[in-house]
């Protein structure tokens, strides 16, 4: 599956008979998968479907559907009230002798107010049927629209963090090899402190100065922040392999590459160590405020 971003903008519109509509789409970043839906009077009862097909498409972000549905043209129709007509009739009978017996005529009885209605004509169920076939089939185009774009920019964020990737696992290498990681270098570095020790305090205990070596040799050793940085290089390559929505693990990743390299930088008794650290904790935040946008 491929990856995603969570911004993506995509537009459907059509006819179906008399009727025009459009369905536009809008996707940022969220949390969670988020629909904002806006239906035009008398289609509510699409909501659910909408929902159902959203939440197949997409696992997260803040997304707004609307959909507005005009008619091309506007039709009427004259309806005749027949217990009016019926009524004026009645009292013509009523009338007759005392008022002029002509025939009635069709003009006469359009003045007559409530004879005649005129309404806006209403389409038939299959039109209606057929209408809303139509409206559907465009959300599935948008919906689908909608995702290409979220994989196209998940694409270029995929190959983005990549980048990222390598340079932390480069900065990571550096670390690792620096000189000063040797096993003679942290046993000169122990030997001068534990000097150090000896000089200020000639009546130290002998099991107080093992303890002080001890965490002198531990705080000296980086070799379990670098081990778990290479594993959590690897599992961030296999997510963008496999694509999907991998946003979250990734973030969570993301997060222990910052403790990896906040402890490394604490511990760090060398320049140039202490210094790919700080550029690591750079490249990390990037790396991290890129996969914000991925779903």
């Amino acid at each position: 599956m491929a990856l995603q971003s969570m911004t993506g903008f995509a537009r459907r519109e059509g006819t179906s008979g008399r009727w025009r509509w459009a369905w536009e789409l809008r996707s940022v970043n969220g949390k969670g998968l988020d629909l904002r839906l806006r239906l035009p009077p008398g289609l509510e009862r699409m909501e659910a479907e909408v929902r159902r097909l959203a939440g197949e498409s997409f696992s997260r972000g803040n997304l707004q559907a609307s959909l507005s549905v005009t008619a091309d043209e506007n039709r009427f129709e004259a309806v005749l009230n027949k217990e009016a007509l019926a009524a004026v009739l009645a009292m013509r009978e009523q009338l007759d002798g005392v008022i002029d017996p002509a025939p009635l005529k069709l003009d006469t009885l359009l003045l007559v107010r409530g004879i005649v209605e005129f309404r806006e004509s209403e389409d038939g169920e299959e039109a209606l049927a057929a209408r809303d076939a139509d409206i559907a089939a465009g959300l599935l185009a948008a919906l689908a629209d909608l995702r290409a774009m979220r994989e196209q920019e998940g694409s270029a964020l995929a190959r983005i963090l990549h980048d990222h990737i390598t340079t932390i696992e480069g900065l990571t290498q550096t670390i690792d090899v620096d000189p000063s990681r040797s096993p003679q270098e942290i046993a000169a570095r122990l030997a001068a402190q534990v000097a150090l020790l000896m000089d200020g305090m000639a009546a130290l205990d002998r099991d107080r100065l093992h303890v002080e070596a001890a965490l002198l040799a531990t705080k000296a050793d980086l070799r379990e922040e670098i081990d778990r940085l290479k594993a959590h290089i690897a599992a961030a390559r296999d997510l963008l392999v496999k694509g999907g929505p991998a946003g979250r693990r990734l973030d969570f990743l993301a997060q222990e590459f910052n403790r990896e390299s906040n402890t490394i930088c604490s511990k760090s008794n060398a320049s140039a160590v202490t210094a790919a650290g700080i550029e690591l904790k750079v490249v990390i935040d990037q790396f991290r405020e890129q996969v914000q946008n991925l779903e």
